[in-house]
């Protein structure tokens, strides 16, 4: 007990320190007016939040310029920069002084900063990954179980964009998670709920969505009666909208509110992409100008149909076998079918897709671990951009050092480890090129576009290869260690 005990607390420990050395480096937009980057964004949040009344959060006003960081995630992303708001003016109300306060960098503020998200890592995320790996893996010996977790806890793209580039992820991923364990424990409601808050802290977490409804339809329909299904149905349908609802309160005093809310959540004006990113549709830019061929409302059809074929199929075997395993294939499955094909795409979601990939770790090692490098390579000109080189090498050095030695990736086939050499020289490759050779004047983002590309055809080969897992998954892992756990 003593053994297992230590163990935690020096996996705890370790995860954090990591974490604490990558946020004293910097952070998006660092000294660069006017706009800065998401730092400042989090940081005009909380000043917003905390000044204004409710019914301004989302509306353009004098005192509120949506134009500048307007506030576009759900309501407990807004309540909770509030709170940080309000602990933030008591230690110095010129952190968050209505107007003043634009673009304010220092130290102290920078420490306060970076402690809002360690502290939401440690009460949300690390708990959540603790308790999976202590509850989904069945008889392992607790030492083994802890160091799955610390594996997990060390993948690189979470804790830079995160912790390095200034974002709080580990919220709404941890609140997804604890949904997982939530449906892996058969407790469907609290899983719901989970899984729900975690929607209204993020709407990205919508790559998430379908595998939660299908499993838990799916589920239901396994009940032996009609008056059963519908109840169990009818349960978590309760469960879900009572949340929504109380989560939206302040928000539901009009059908004008509650337009604008959800008009700040899905800015379909800002086109199918911004900055490079590794999916389908900035990929084929390179060829073929998608933005000049097609207008807005078909690009918009035309992801939308995309996005739904890519998804449906584990979506529908799911439905068919509603077994936790497939639950975990399905969220990989469709959180990279969104990433690749849905609009309005943002290179940090491939950590939508790195959460369930990561849940798999015990289970596909070697596939995995190579996944979790390439989602990270993938955001590398963001974090380039952010001043994030350093952290960005020696973590990804930490992490493959660590899954290597807890997973025993030596052992791999011949064939799998060839491939991998590769797919990791191709990456060293574009970083060597990025580094050394100066891009022509017509092509400035020559490199961006390349690892984007690259990174996308990973993805499109990981995409196939996940669901051909799903549809000849052999036996239930998950759910085998379920009921060890349960006997």
């Amino acid at each position: 007990m003593a053994e297992k005990f230590y163990s935690v607390v020096l996996c705890v420990l370790a995860a954090v320190l990591i974490r604490w050395c990558v946020s004293i480096s910097s952070y998006s937009g660092k000294g660069k007016p006017p706009m800065f980057g998401d730092y400042e964004a989090q940081r005009h949040w909380m000043e917003i939040t905390y000044n204004l009344p409710v019914d301004e959060w989302y509306t353009n006003t004098t005192n509120n310029d949506l134009m500048y960081w307007g506030l576009d995630y759900p309501p407990l992303t807004a309540y909770h920069s509030w709170i940080c708001g309000f602990i933030a003016n008591k230690i110095n109300p010129n952190w968050v002084a209505l107007k003043k306060s634009r673009g304010h960098e220092s130290l102290e503020h920078k420490l306060f900063m970076r402690y809002t998200v360690l502290i939401a890592d440690v009460l949300v995320y690390i708990p959540a990954v603790f308790v999976f790996c202590f509850v989904c893996l069945g008889r392992k010996p607790a030492l083994n179980k802890v160091l799955v977790t610390a594996a997990i806890l060390f993948y690189p793209g979470l804790i830079l964009i995160d912790h390095g580039h200034f974002q709080y992820n580990v919220i709404s991923l941890g609140l997804a998670l604890w949904g997982v364990i939530g449906l892996a424990c058969d407790h469907d409601l609290l899983g719901s709920i989970a899984f729900t808050l975690a929607l209204n802290y993020k709407q990205m977490e919508l790559y998430h969505a379908l595998p939660f409804f299908f499993y838990l339809l799916g589920k239901s329909w396994k009940e032996n009666s009609w008056i059963s299904r519908i109840f169990n149905i009818a349960k978590l349908g309760i469960v879900v909208v009572v949340t929504f609802i109380l989560c939206w309160l302040p928000f539901l005093t009009g059908l004008p509110m509650i337009l604008q809310v959800l008009h700040r959540l899905f800015p379909f004006a800002r086109g199918i992409f911004e900055d490079k990113v590794a999916n389908i549709w900035c990929s084929l830019s390179v060829l073929i100008k998608v933005k000049r061929v097609l207008s807005q409302t078909q690009i918009i059809k035309l992801s939308t149909w995309s996005t739904l074929t890519a998804c449906l199929p584990s979506s529908l075997n799911l439905l068919k076998n509603p077994t936790i395993d497939r639950f975990v294939l399905a969220l990989v499955n469709s959180s990279l079918g969104f990433f690749i094909f849905s609009y309005q795409v943002h290179e940090k979601s491939i950590l939508l897709a790195a959460l369930p990939v990561c849940l798999l770790l015990h289970y596909k090692p070697f596939e995995c671990v190579w996944f979790l490098v390439i989602s990270t390579f993938s955001m590398w000109p963001l974090l380039l951009k952010d001043g994030l080189s350093l952290p960005y090498i020696s973590c990804m050095l930490l992490f493959y050092a660590v899954a290597y030695h807890v997973f025993d990736l030596g052992r791999t086939k011949p064939l799998k480890q060839a491939l991998f050499i590769l797919s990791v020289m191709g990456a060293l490759g574009l970083h060597a090129g990025s580094a050394i050779v100066k891009p022509p004047s017509q092509y400035p983002d020559l490199w961006p576009v390349l690892i984007s590309v690259y990174s996308c055809v990973h993805f499109l080969a990981f995409f196939c290869y996940f669901n051909y897992m799903q549809f000849t998954l052999p036996y239930a892992v998950m759910s085998v260690a379920r009921k060890e756990k349960k006997s």
